[in-house]
């Protein structure tokens, strides 16, 4: 066997010991507090960095690009991995989670100034991207270099799919809908792993935010206020 995977089977006795009793009281149901919808990227510690290591408090669904839709032979909703928490756990919170220098936005970046092709299971992925991706494209600011130009997208990205949410006729009225951006290259800060607000119920002016939310004023940031 690899030594990787003996590696994770090791680490999984860890766990085991840390968590095995926790679940006495989870083993009918769960009822997650929030469900967190992060970039695939393995550099993005979906439980790590909000120091969660209690099972059944985040429900965690990741795919490229922290996408909340896919397509239907009717129309583009929003995706049941993103839904089910919401309408059947009791889940009144969701936070998307994009983060600096995300390939997937990169990819859709180029895609859409230059052309690049991929298999068809990364194309399809990058596709819906691009959906909600190009008119931020066409409205980026002149003069920036591709690294500035994808952390805007990443962004816009982040607010697109907030907006999904928020205007998702499924996703219940009660729901608390947080866009944040997860920067682990010096962008907003150099706290790296520092998880910044760009977005809350669709609203993304910062000053309107901090007013709001006094509470998370200081984690209230945006590159691209378009």
């Amino acid at each position: 066997m690899h030594s990787t995977v003996r590696e994770l089977f090791a680490g999984n006795d860890r766990h085991v010991e840390a968590v095995c009793e926790t679940f006495d009281e989870l083993q009918a149901a769960q009822h997650p507090e929030v469900v967190t919808v992060c970039c695939g990227d393995s550099r993005v510690l979906q439980d790590d960095m909000w120091d969660n290591h209690q099972p059944g408090r985040i429900f965690t669904h990741s795919n490229i690009g922290n996408r909340v839709v896919q397509e239907t032979n009717a129309s583009r909703v929003v995706t049941g991995d993103v839904l089910y928490p919401l309408v059947h756990t009791e889940t009144h919170t969701a936070i998307v989670v994009g983060h600096t220098g995300c390939g997937a936005v990169t990819a859709a970046y180029r895609d859409l100034t230059e052309g690049i092709e991929e298999p068809v299971g990364i194309e399809y992925c990058v596709h819906l991207l691009e959906h909600d991706l190009e008119p931020g494209v066409e409205a980026l600011p002149d003069g920036l270099d591709e690294t500035q130009a994808v952390n805007r997208l990443v962004e816009y990205n982040v607010d697109r799919q907030v907006d999904h949410l928020v205007t998702s006729e499924h996703v219940p009225e009660n729901v608390t809908i947080v866009g944040v951006v997860y920067d682990f290259q010096d962008v907003y800060t150099p706290r790296r792993g520092c998880a910044t607000v760009v977005n809350v119920d669709g609203t993304r002016e910062t000053e309107t935010l901090r007013d709001q939310h006094p509470e998370i004023a200081d984690r209230v940031r945006r590159l691209w206020e378009y």
